[in-house]
């Protein structure tokens, strides 16, 4: 029987432990992207007494976590929501979580799964690319591509995917959706073979999808809204623990744990401290944590992971 290694090999998921390990005894432990539950169950197999509160936005991931978490069913409950809203939606708005799982990112299920149109390796993917399904609506990454300025595309392309050709590439898709809608996958590779002027590399083809997915979805919007909610949701002493795929959601987590690492972030030029003056908890990663050579052996799609962690105050 498939497990949730096979739907999704957990990343890091040592150092998770280590982390969650290091909150309070007593409370929820919210997995704000279970997936197909690798992570959750980990948890709930090595800590004793814990309870998940398992959170993913896709109804499909929802529906094999519930399978693969089903043995620990009375220490589990459900929710679908993007995990920005997900504190709200479970009723865990006040301090109640004694950890905060989010690994960010895609599924290996999701990219493997033609359909849903997250991966390049099939050129008559549909490009898609929308977390919750077609079912919930939203725009896809087709009609990003058929609908957006040029200049937005160059936004995109250069901000989600750090492509360096990101002018290019907007140019020469506004060129083509003049006379052929974007509709499939192949449709933006050939876009991608004019543009560099060869047959692209996996990495490169990569980043350019990765930012269609990151547009389609509003990844970094929910990230920023997430992190101070589910701060605000831990106990005292409840840790946050996030993996990340990509510098921005990267850089955006180490900003916010480093602030509230802080105890004092008044402005520069205020000569005396006026705002909280005194931290509001720990940073548990100084730098960040990278899977180890033999984790990335086994499981190639974890090499772009980074791990921090922050504990909140007593």
């Amino acid at each position: 029987m498939e497990g949730p290694d096979e739907y999704h090999v957990p990343v890091l998921a040592d150092e998770v432990m280590h982390f969650l390990r290091q909150g309070p005894e007593a409370g929820e432990i919210m997995d704000g992207t279970v997936g197909g539950g690798g992570h959750a169950a980990r948890i709930l197999q090595d800590i004793p007494g814990s309870r998940i509160l398992a959170v993913d936005r896709d109804p499909d991931a929802l529906k094999e976590a519930r399978r693969s978490l089903a043995p620990w069913s009375g220490r589990v409950r459900f929710l679908q929501a993007r995990f920005d809203e997900a504190a709200q939606g479970a009723g865990v708005m006040g301090p109640s979580l004694r950890g905060a799982l989010l690994d960010l990112g895609v599924s290996s299920r999701q990219i493997d799964a033609d359909p849903r149109g997250f991966s390049f390796r099939s050129g008559d993917a549909p490009l898609d690319m929308r977390m919750e399904g077609a079912a919930a609506g939203g725009r896809t990454a087709a009609e990003i591509l058929n609908q957006e300025s040029e200049a937005e595309l160059m936004r995109i392309f250069r901000e989600f995917g750090e492509e360096r050709r990101a002018a290019r590439l907007a140019r020469e898709v506004v060129k083509r959706r003049r006379t052929e809608p974007f509709e499939r996958a192949r449709q933006l590779l050939d876009a991608l073979t004019v543009v560099h002027r060869r047959s692209p590399e996996a990495g490169e083809k990569a980043r350019v999808f990765q930012a269609l997915r990151i547009a389609v979805n509003n990844e970094l919007e929910a990230l920023e809204q997430a992190l101070d909610a589910l701060r605000d949701a831990l106990l005292p002493g409840g840790v946050m623990v996030i993996i990340s795929y990509h510098s921005l959601e990267d850089r955006m987590v180490k900003r916010a744990f480093r602030e509230w690492s802080r105890r004092c972030v008044c402005p520069p030029e205020i000569p005396i401290c006026i705002c909280r003056g005194e931290p509001l908890g720990t940073l548990l990663t100084r730098s960040v944590v990278r899977p180890s050579k033999e984790e990335v052996e086994a499981n190639p799609r974890s090499r772009s992971a980074r791990l921090r962690a922050w504990r909140r105050g007593a």
